[in-house]
């Protein structure tokens, strides 16, 4: 290695890409192509730095393996900033694998860290625990221990779980500082104020206010009747009943628990389902319907009969209360997706939803006619993203992953 390119490795690792561009910007070998499609990807160019990356990977020779490998763990982490999500994993497992193979264990790591990160990000939580269990970070140098903790919190969010995830934000601070590096000490600032933000609205006894992600843990182990329009059930502290592929149920059993322990007329029922008017047909379907949200239930709630309507009768809990968004509107759950500051394609939005590709694509055409997204780009390369909304809900609290269309 010569001197300006050990020179550029170094401004890189202490996250100092113009330094490196500066010794590198004039060359085209394979090692100067790798570190300044490195340097673009951390000044935010991830068009250029997947080119430059691709280069440096095929200008490598077939006894440079390990070279190769880097290429596609640093292009890998370029497709995850860019939320190309259907980036072939097997790709990253191989040079994983030719890492671990010639003693680089670090960078074979970090390709771990980065699978995980993809799992963490399309809701396979258990996976990405999985993938955790198998790395120590107390081996590594503090940028490995800061990406660890930072998704070791983010599946502690995921699952409601705040304790362990301040513990493991604590532990990237701390490892930040010690690495240096501005942009790692932003990115764990920006995940801490996840839990000091808004993360749902709660409705009890006609009165509504935001919640923080405690508050919302707090709510869930107290053995109140929750029915969550976060993930689309009903639970108590016994058990948790899904209605995800039961929306008029759904409906139903929230506008009983937003009136709770009052009752609900009739007319104002049959909207579940679309209808103005309770005609009789309607009134009909709607005892039928409240059947079958009886049966669904159980044990966990009755709905009673009253003069006007229905009211919702919990068996054990004493309180029943509504879980709700922070803002709802049409097109939530993508919306919230949007608003993390990244750029996604439209495949990567359908894998972390569990929607097929069509079905996001017609969603993210409608919020862009109505002005609440903006694309670049065309064809594959096309990305979307969505401004900040102040107080809008993060994907916390969305279902992981939704039913497929």
């Amino acid at each position: 290695m010569d001197s300006l390119i050990e020179a550029a490795a170094r401004a890189l690792a202490a996250g100092d890409p113009l330094s490196a561009l500066n010794r590198v910007a004039l060359r085209d070998d394979a090692q100067a192509l790798a570190l300044r499609g490195i340097a673009m990807a951390q000044l935010g160019d991830l068009g250029r730095a997947k080119a430059l990356l691709r280069s440096a990977a095929r200008a490598f020779g077939p006894k440079e393996a390990v070279s190769r490998a880097r290429c596609l763990v640093a292009e890998a982490e370029v497709a995850l900033a860019s939320r190309d999500l259907s980036w072939p994993a097997r790709m990253l497992q191989a040079a994983s694998a030719t890492l671990e193979e010639h003693g680089d264990r670090k960078n074979a790591a970090y390709a771990r860290y980065l699978e995980a990160r993809r799992l963490l990000l399309i809701g396979r939580l258990d996976e990405a625990e999985h993938s955790l269990a198998a790395l120590d970070p107390e081996t590594f140098p503090p940028v490995l221990r800061v990406v660890h903790e930072l998704i070791v919190a983010g599946i502690a969010m995921r699952r409601l779980r705040t304790k362990p995830a301040r513990a493991a934000l604590a532990r990237a601070e701390s490892a930040a500082r010690r690495a240096g590096i501005p942009a790692l000490t932003a990115e764990v600032a920006s995940a801490s104020l996840v839990l000091n933000s808004p993360a749902a609205r709660l409705i009890a006894r006609g009165e509504e206010r935001l919640i923080l992600l405690e508050e919302v843990e707090a709510l869930l182990a107290s053995g109140a009747l929750v029915v969550d329009a976060c993930r689309h059930a009903v639970r108590d502290a016994r058990t948790v009943i899904s209605f995800s592929r039961r929306p008029v149920l759904f409906a139903l059993a929230r506008a009983l628990g937003e009136a709770w322990p009052g009752d609900v007329p009739r007319g104002a029922l049959v909207r579940a389902f679309g209808a103005k008017l309770a005609d009789e047909s309607q009134r009909a379907r709607l005892r039928v319907e409240i059947a079958r949200l009886r049966r669904i239930l159980g044990t966990m709630a009755g709905v009673g009969a009253t003069t006007r309507g229905f009211s919702l009768v919990p068996r054990h809990a004493r309180e029943v209360v509504v879980l709700a968004h922070t803002v709802e509107e049409e097109h939530a759950e993508v919306l919230a997706f949007l608003t993390d500051g990244e750029s996604w394609s439209s495949s990567a939005l359908a894998l972390a939803l569990g929607k097929s590709q069509r079905t996001v694509q017609r969603t993210l055409e409608s919020l862009a006619a109505a002005g609440k997204v903006q694309s670049f780009g065309r064809g594959r390369a096309r990305r979307w993203m969505g401004p900040p909304v102040p107080g809008f809900t993060t994907p916390l609290l969305l279902p992981a992953p939704l039913p497929i269309d």
